[in-house]
């Protein structure tokens, strides 16, 4: 390498090395324990979909003959490899509470400490395979919601295997059971892959009722403390966001509280529009494309664009 590049190169790395400066953005993980891994996420939530729609994910040669066998293995390996995500989640979370950390450095090692975090993964990965057949029940609603409105739609099997909005809308049904039972990190891994995958954002902690649909879905966000009813309907590039957040006495934003919108029953929601902070949007509401929201809309309510006057 050409000495002056190896200078150059040499100071770089001087200057990242400096752990004073680094302010929070170094993760200092501690000895066997693991990290949560986004290839074995994607992996599990493929196992889930071939098990909440089986025959379109997974094997391809399931019959009402093998349809129990099938689910069975892919069952048990959702509890092998979801068991392990947990607990390195658990792990993980561990490691970023500095209180918890100082309090177990000397038992960090100990086997008895390792076997109550793999004990605690093993017993919320089974309650997780426990709601399993509730999520396909909702999941169920949501492809009918997403067939019946789109015209487009050939059928049932192109909703199921080719729509982003159900693929995001399963992982966000998946995602949101493990934060309900108190999973840490996982769930948002899982939400942001469907993020990547499909542009559409919808966090673990949103409440979303039954018969959901995203239309085309590219560029939704739907914010952590969002509620949303039945039946409800968004378009592409609806925003369902929050104010700025409010400042507690030493100038730190205040988390937690609600801050985002409630959707009621039968709203529709038409592209690019904005709805922000804890607004209520009444039932059986139809809000226009690039309209902004900012304050409550009474149910049955119709709100457009006025147009321009020459």
């Amino acid at each position: 390498m050409n000495s002056k590049h190896a200078e150059t190169i040499r100071q770089a790395i001087q200057e990242l090395s400096e752990y004073d400066l680094l302010k929070g953005l170094c993760h200092e993980q501690q000895q066997a324990y693991p990290m949560p891994s986004t290839d074995v996420l994607e992996n599990i939530i493929q196992l889930c979909r071939a098990v909440l729609f089986p025959g379109y994910f997974g094997n391809a040669s399931i019959s009402r003959q093998n349809l129990t066998y099938h689910i069975g293995i892919n069952v048990e390996e959702i509890f092998q490899l979801l068991s392990g995500q947990i607990q390195a989640g658990l792990c993980f979370s561990l490691q970023t509470d500095t209180e918890s950390l100082e309090g177990c450095k000397e038992q960090t090692y100990q086997k008895e400490r390792w076997m109550e975090i793999r004990g605690h993964a093993e017993s919320l990965a089974m309650s997780f395979i426990q709601t399993l057949p509730e999520i396909r029940s909702i999941l169920a609603t949501d492809v009918t919601a997403s067939y019946n409105g789109d015209p487009a739609a050939g059928s049932i099997d192109e909703v199921i295997y080719c729509y982003p909005g159900i693929r995001a809308i399963s992982n966000y049904r998946i995602a949101h059971k493990l934060l309900d039972l108190g999973v840490p990190i996982i769930p948002r891994m899982i939400t942001e892959m469907a993020h990547s995958e499909t542009g559409i954002d919808i966090h673990p902690g949103a409440i979303i009722g039954d018969h959901f649909a995203i239309d085309h879905g590219t560029g939704v966000v739907i914010g952590a403390t969002a509620v949303i009813g039945n039946h409800v309907k968004l378009y592409q590039g609806v925003t369902l966001g929050a104010k700025s957040f409010p400042l507690d006495d030493e100038g730190h934003p205040i988390k937690g509280i609600p801050r985002h919108p409630i959707l009621k029953d039968h709203v529709i929601i038409y592209s690019n529009a904005t709805i922000l902070g804890r607004v209520i949007i009444g039932e059986g509401a139809t809000i226009g494309g690039n309209i902004w929201i900012t304050e409550d809309v009474a149910p049955n309510t119709r709100i457009i664009q006025s147009k321009a006057r020459k």
